[in-house]
């Protein structure tokens, strides 16, 4: 209880597969996320992972926009008052982004309220929204870009669109940096793609290798990349698990997180060599992308280059 009363704001990397942001979701539901909340404000744009990161906190909730395009409707939460009330749930969603199309914002604002009053827990997208209107903050909020922040907002804030101006500015290198990452993948020979593994760093990625060194050379690797992201070929998603870039089909954790074009990708350079992980017996190879990629790219190597473990 005192970890809650005293937190104020925790920053994690946005993981861009499905299932570590589910992961990563069943994390901060464990150590942030009280019986007493009832009002969880998430914010974010549109493939940002916020619905996978909900359902990681939520399992088992029924999200009102779904990812394939299925909406409920009636919305739940606007039908409270139906006659079933007996059977009505613990927990509603709401995209208020989507919903506002089809309904007015106050009329959202007082559905919500009335949730709240009847011990109901309400799930808001795009909390931000909305926010103006409610005349209360959220008991907790999360905003998904290029991290994940969760606050846990008092009288003096943080207020959403301090949340919201952060999460969006950022989320852009996220976009950028995961189709640069299928990229490099893609342009390596099928044993090491079928290997290699994820990992994050701030505005770039990290690929690793179990055990052995990739066969690629690092140069030959970028020269490939920079050659399809200069072509700007459209990045689509086909399917849960596979995107297309141009076409030629990939296989991805994270289909919808991506930028449309190659060509959107800015400034990509790739660690001139690989780094060996002594702890977990793997080799990484990193890469940035954005205005200051080569200055963020030197910043790791020299953090790297210490003593480790044998």
């Amino acid at each position: 209880m005192e970890r809650r009363a005293t937190h104020i704001l925790s920053s994690y990397y946005a993981p861009r597969g499905h299932n570590r942001m589910y992961a990563l979701g069943q994390q901060l539901a464990q150590m942030y996320l009280s019986p007493n909340d009832k009002l969880i404000g998430i914010i974010g744009e549109a493939g940002s992972g916020k619905s996978a990161l909900i359902r990681g906190m939520f399992p088992g909730l029924e999200l009102t926009n779904d990812d394939n395009g299925v909406y409920i409707r009636p919305l739940p939460l606007l039908e409270q008052d139906s006659g079933f009330a007996f059977f009505s749930p613990h927990t509603y969603h709401v995209d208020i982004r989507f919903e506002n199309g089809f309904t007015q914002m106050s009329v959202l604002a007082d559905a919500i309220a009335e949730a709240l009053q009847k011990g109901k827990r309400v799930v808001v997208e795009h909390f931000d929204l909305v926010y103006p209107l409610l005349g209360a903050n959220a008991n907790i909020l999360i905003g998904v870009g290029e991290q994940v922040l969760v606050a846990r907002p008092n009288l003096f804030g943080p207020a959403p669109e301090e949340i919201r101006n952060t999460v969006y500015k950022s989320l852009h290198y996220r976009l950028m940096a995961h189709t640069a990452e299928d990229l490099c993948e893609m342009c390596m020979d099928a044993f090491d793609r079928d290997r290699c593994g994820h990992d994050d760093v701030k505005h770039g990625f990290a690929l690793y290798f179990p055990d052995t060194m990739p066969s690629f050379n690092i140069a030959e690797l970028e020269a490939k990349v920079k050659e399809i992201i200069d072509q700007d070929l459209p990045v689509t998603y086909v399917d849960e698990k596979h995107i297309s870039i141009g076409d030629m089909i990939h296989k991805c954790t994270g289909p919808r997180i991506h930028v449309h074009r190659t060509g959107q990708i800015e400034n990509l350079h790739l660690l001139n060599h690989l780094i060996y992980d002594p702890f977990k017996h793997r080799y990484v190879l990193a890469g940035c992308v954005g205005e200051h990629s080569e200055e963020l790219l030197k910043r790791l190597d020299i953090h790297q280059q210490r003593p480790g473990w044998d």
